[in-house]
């Protein structure tokens, strides 16, 4: 498995990380700066703005200034390299790669 899902699957194991990719992803709202963030998730501006570090760090985030703000939305590109990477971890849980000499050790399917 390659670092960059690790890395990913580790940001995604924080619930306000999530809230934010929720509010960001409910088309409610396209993009937002880390105060409305915080006042809609209910955690302070310093803990937002680390969660969004890290989020932005894996690229599922990607800022926009105007002004004197920060925005930030989902980056469509990345995350939906993110779940294509994500829907092939699944696959492979689901089908048997029967090419396999040495269960656990297949070159072909990445197991």
């Amino acid at each position: 498995m390659n670092e960059k899902i690790v890395d990913v699957i580790k940001a995604l194991g924080d619930s306000s990380r999530l809230k934010i990719i929720k509010l960001l992803a409910s088309n409610t709202v396209d993009s937002i700066c880390v105060s409305d963030l915080a006042k809609r998730i209910g955690i302070t501006q310093q803990a937002t703005s680390q969660h969004i570090k890290i989020l932005k760090m894996v690229g599922i985030l990607e800022p926009n200034k105007k002004g004197f703000y920060v925005f930030y939305k989902i980056n469509l590109n990345n995350f939906r390299k993110i779940k294509e990477d994500l829907d092939h971890l699944f696959e492979m849980a689901f089908v048997k790669c029967i090419d396999c000499p040495d269960e656990g050790n297949c070159t072909d399917c990445d197991r």
